[in-house]
């Protein structure tokens, strides 16, 4: 059955070349439970459209005039903090890949991605998932864990203890793995992940996973071996 518009979710696609929009929002638009409500060929543009359509979700490119899409998206998460904001370029630099996650991106796609690989990207960004390069999530985790301060380590204090099994998906997520690779390795459903995610983060008063997963490291909850390969 068609899903309603109310249900599905909603696109807005940015990016400086009319002929590419189009192409991605052919696309967006035969996909089931998925509508591009606007578009936009900068990032100011795209400011002024997320003021007018309120998306779930904004696919952005890098380089554009006016605005750029790593300036458009700290504008936006600043404004907006509930729109998703998925990064599709051409850029594959981990220098790049940094900028765009720390300006609020939770998600980095190539454009010479296929078709399947941008819808599913789409649909795990706005389902809260992080979509990163397998290769670059760890650095992406270290990049982003920092001591905690003072007033950080006091606020701990007040946090609610995980079950074995949340501590067990905790440790997954300080791998970068996915909802599908947790729910594989620990023998559970996606559903399951996606439920223990959510009550990690509501009981450590974290925003994301990449805040989760800096905690894992920080706390030395991810496996000691693991810690060891991957620093």
């Amino acid at each position: 059955m068609e899903p309603s518009i109310e249900n599905s979710i909603r696109v807005i696609v940015v990016d400086d070349h009319q002929l590419f929009r189009q192409g991605v929002r052919g696309l967006l638009q035969r996909t089931e439970g998925i509508e591009v409500v606007a578009e936009a060929e900068n990032g100011q543009v795209a400011l002024q459209q997320c003021q007018e359509w309120s998306p779930d979700l904004i696919l952005m490119d890098i380089n554009m005039p006016v605005m750029d899409g790593l300036e458009a998206t700290r504008q936006i998460k600043r404004l907006f903090a509930h729109v998703k904001i998925l990064i599709l370029t051409v850029s594959d630099t981990e220098e790049m890949l940094f900028e765009a996650i720390k300006s609020g991106a939770s998600g980095y796609v190539l454009k010479n991605a296929d078709p399947a690989t941008v819808i599913d990207a789409v649909r795990r960004v706005t389902a809260g998932e992080p979509v990163i390069p397998g290769n670059l999530a760890m650095q992406i985790i270290t990049e982003f864990s920092r001591p905690q301060t003072r007033s950080t380590r006091a606020e701990t204090q007040d946090l609610q203890p995980l079950t074995d099994r949340e501590t067990d998906v905790l440790r997954q997520l300080s791998t970068g793995a996915s909802n599908r690779d947790i729910a594989q390795v620990l023998y559970i459903s996606e559903n399951t992940v996606r439920n223990h995610v959510r009550n990690i983060l509501e009981k450590l008063h974290l925003k994301n996973r990449v805040e989760a997963a800096t905690y894992a490291l920080r706390e030395g909850i991810v496996a000691e071996e693991r810690h060891h390969r991957d620093s």
